[in-house]
């Protein structure tokens, strides 16, 4: 019994470090690092997508709608069996008297051919299905430019957090030293306590701000792995840097382009509903018109009686023929007319839009161009500023208000920077998204 007990605690721990080495390596798969730049977090994010994945789905679907209707007006093959039995029940003949005739046991097998020969209905259904189809696939490259999109600004919003992380750093690192030296001169005489004490203020500022620009770097790298479907525990680095960007940005090219209606997704979309509306139009008329199909039928009889005249070959055609609806079709004429015209509206209410939309895309665009070359001046004029009242104040020709007030002014002008930075970019990015060539 010991050793029974023995060998089931070996086996359990066995188990259990196989279970635990197993996790282990699924863990370090996971966290293995991803180093991305802008263009392959966009790639990653439309091969893992979830959302991507949908709208390639609903393409499919609709690819196996259109197979659907098609197969429509293919030839359609059935087979019946039936089994009759009519309890004994027997029929007189009243030109012989007395006779009576007993209604057999009878068992069927039909088979039957149809083949539609004639639908105006069915015609139209298939040019709706393909136009169906095409509106799905312009659907998904609409859902796949949302995302790149989406990526694009998550990176840029990301850069803004790690920039600001890094003047952060960079500012506390020049606060410590300045707080070396500081009290050094205090413990000398040569400065006042004060100064010391208004630097270790700035420097816990500085420090608050840094936490919270860490924070918000980790809530955007989140976004960035939700977008792309990444485990939340994936490390990712970003290769890109804004400077990067921008200099494959062509930004003179973008704003020479003029609008094609064609290539944007959503007038292309609009423009589908309305032939699709058009088709339904048709589709409603088509009610008028006759419908010819034609088929073929096999009867094996399994169970027959006696006397049996009926063949095993039936061929033949129908024909339906519309004759009076009471107005019913006539109605969805016109209500489909009625759709038809609403849907062409928001067409030419949209191309309006569209045509606002690039001028006042354009107009931001160029904005933003002036708003960072005045920052990127601002900023070299704050940073000479700040370096000479950092030398007067090694030198104790100024006070810690002084420098504490220059550090402030170029932190902003640092952020101002950056900030233009995120604007140019994002500006950039909504007119090519326009542009359906982001």
């Amino acid at each position: 019994m010991y050793l029974n007990s023995l060998k089931k605690l070996i086996l359990v721990c066995l188990c259990t470090g196989i279970i635990m080495q197993a996790k282990a390596q699924s863990k370090t798969g996971n966290s293995q690092e991803m180093r991305l730049t802008l263009e392959a977090a966009k790639i990653h994010a439309l091969e893992h997508n979830k959302t991507a994945a949908n709208a390639k789905l609903e393409v499919r679907e609709a690819q196996e709608q259109l197979k659907e209707i098609v197969a429509q007006g293919l030839p359609q093959i059935n087979a019946t069996i039936d089994y009759a039995n009519f309890f004994g029940a027997k029929a007189s003949v009243e030109a012989f008297q007395g006779m009576e005739i007993e209604f057999p046991h009878t068992s069927n097998l039909v088979i039957g051919l149809t083949q539609l020969i004639y639908s105006r209905t069915h015609q139209l259904g298939v040019q709706s299905a393909k136009l169906y189809q095409e509106t799905m696939e312009t659907t998904r490259n609409k859902t796949e430019l949302e995302i790149k999109a989406q990526v694009t600004n998550i990176y840029l919003l990301s850069l803004v957090s790690m920039e600001s992380q890094e003047i952060l750093r960079s500012n506390i690192e020049n606060i410590k030293r300045l707080k070396e030296k500081t009290n050094a001169l205090a413990q000398a005489g040569f400065a006042e306590e004060v100064d010391y004490d208004r630097l270790s203020v700035q420097e816990a500022m500085l420090k608050d701000a840094a936490r919270a620009a860490e924070r918000q770097t980790e809530l955007t790298l989140n976004m960035l792995r939700l977008e792309m479907g990444l485990s939340w525990d994936v490390p990712i680095t970003l290769t890109d840097n804004f400077i990067t960007i921008i200099g494959y940005s062509n930004f003179s090219k973008t704003l020479a382009k003029d609008l094609d209606m064609e290539e944007n997704y959503d007038y292309r979309q609009m423009n589908l509903q309305a032939k699709l509306t058009e088709q339904q139009i048709k589709i409603a008329k088509s009610a008028y018109i006759p419908t010819l199909a034609g088929f073929y039928n096999y009867t094996e009889k399994l169970l027959k009686p006696e006397f049996d005249l009926t063949p095993n070959h039936v061929i033949g055609l129908n024909l339906q023929i519309p004759i009076f609806s009471s107005g019913v079709t006539k109605s969805k004429v016109r209500q489909a007319k009625t759709r038809y015209q609403i849907v062409e509206n928001q067409l030419d209410l949209l191309t309006q839009k569209l045509e606002i939309q690039e001028k006042q895309l354009k107009f931001n665009l160029n904005n933003s161009l002036e708003q960072y070359n005045s920052q990127s001046e601002n900023l070299k004029v704050s940073q000479r500023v700040y370096n000479n009242v950092n030398n007067k104040f090694e030198q104790g020709m100024v006070s810690s208000i002084d420098l504490v007030t220059a550090n402030n002014s170029y932190l902003q002008a640092q952020n101002s920077y950056i900030a233009s930075l995120l604007q140019l970019t994002q500006a950039h990015m909504e007119l090519e998204k326009l542009y359906n060539s982001l």
